[in-house]
């Protein structure tokens, strides 16, 4: 495949700016793909959200994927809230591989300060020993051990990677912080042309499955995008707790390719 050059890229938006975004955005993810499948690697990136209440920006989240070794990566989530009086900043990441389409959990950290007391998890996946252990428990955490283990992060990377394949059932059994053992089991429910600050993008919408109609869960993920998560929606009892909306994006191709390039989208025209 024959990539873009930075300047031809700058060159084509110029020459087509009366477009939508949603074009822009169908170029640059016509180039993500190959780059994952060639390199046999994730594709790294950071990815920028706006969080709403009924509408309105109460905070922002920051996403972003770097690969540290041969088969291992870190995942970081740090989101900062303000609504009203009440005001909450938390920090996640997650260590894992990635080998064969199948992320594996090593490490889960969360951090959080603001209103009410701050608090910090942390979960250590020791395959060897086939145990999970957590800062929250002196001895390691009493259920028996699965190689599908995911943390709160980790099974984000792997339901992208399981919607590349053409799958509509996902289940996974998650370690949450507390270091309670559940099950994350979701559904594609069909595709969706949204709107977002970046543009219009076609996405696959996802449906969380609990075990009462109190909660609700959705997520759209965006194929052109590497199936990257733009959207999510949470709510109770039907009623909208938040949403989250992707507001900018920048790849950079895996380190192990040696044609790598850097394309970047932002949510401000060239």
């Amino acid at each position: 495949m024959q990539f873009l050059t930075k300047n031809n890229f700058l060159h084509t938006a110029r020459t087509t700016q009366n477009k939508n975004r949603s074009a822009l955005l169908a170029c640059v993810g016509t180039l993500l793909l190959p780059t994952s499948v060639l390199a046999g690697d994730l594709t790294q990136y950071q990815a920028k959200y706006d969080v709403l209440r009924k509408g309105e920006t109460h905070g922002k989240a920051v996403r972003e994927l770097k690969k540290t070794a041969n088969d291992s990566y870190v995942l970081t989530y740090h989101s900062e809230i303000e609504w009203m009086i009440f005001s909450d900043s938390r920090k996640e990441t997650s260590k894992f591989t990635y080998q064969d389409q199948k992320v594996s959990p090593l490490s889960y950290t969360m951090e959080r300060s603001g209103t009410g007391p701050d608090k910090e998890y942390t979960l250590k996946f020791d395959a060897a020993q086939k145990q999970v252990n957590s800062n929250q428990s002196k001895y390691p955490l009493k259920f028996d051990w699965s190689d599908d283990f995911q943390d709160s992060l980790s099974y984000q990377v792997q339901v992208r990677e399981e919607l590349k394949q053409g799958k509509t059932q996902l289940s996974y059994p998650l370690v949450d912080k507390k270091g309670n053992l559940r099950s994350y089991d979701f559904e594609v429910i069909g595709t969706e042309m949204i709107s977002l600050p970046i543009g219009n993008i076609e996405a696959i919408k996802v449906k969380r499955l609990y075990d009462n109609d109190k909660r609700q869960a959705l997520a759209w993920f965006a194929p052109e995008m590497d199936y990257m998560l733009v959207r999510m929606w949470k709510g109770e009892k039907g009623v909208e707790q938040f949403e989250v909306q992707l507001n900018s994006f920048t790849v950079t191709a895996p380190v192990s390719t040696p044609t790598a390039v850097k394309q970047e989208m932002s949510n401000e025209a060239p």
